[in-house]
């Protein structure tokens, strides 16, 4: 059974750091994505990686603070979040593919597979 599962979120006080991973099990995921649901509004795009590494994109309001890597050994794709603000607080969910030769950001509506979730939540 195929299975993503995110770990490393928690409470934070603003300007802290928290580095999430998201780890996959059954198969080798191809393009990966982080994207994040505040309450009462929608899912966010946050990064994008694809299979290699080689290309990552990042949404305007994270970009220079936080970074998304993988380590396709561990199958663990990490994003660390640095210089939080209260505005970063929402539920973190990973998304993969299975296209391993594509270098375009994923989408959420092209996520195949998606994690449980994990709370971020930063303090003033």
């Amino acid at each position: 059974q195929v299975q993503l599962v995110e770990s490393g979120g928690g409470l934070v006080q603003a300007g802290g750091s928290l580095r999430l991973s998201c780890t996959t099990s059954g198969r080798t995921f191809g393009r990966t994505g982080w994207f994040r649901q505040a309450p009462g509004k929608e899912r966010e795009f946050v990064a994008a990686i694809n299979w290699s590494g080689s290309s990552t994109k990042y949404a305007n309001s994270v970009k220079g603070r936080f970074t998304i890597s993988r380590d396709n050994a561990k199958n663990t794709v990490y994003l660390q979040m640095n210089s939080l603000t209260p505005e970063d607080t929402a539920v973190y969910y990973c998304g993969a593919d299975l296209k391993t030769g594509w270098n375009t950001p994923i989408r959420s509506y092209e996520v195949d597979y998606w994690g449980q979730g994990t709370q971020v939540t930063v303090s003033s």
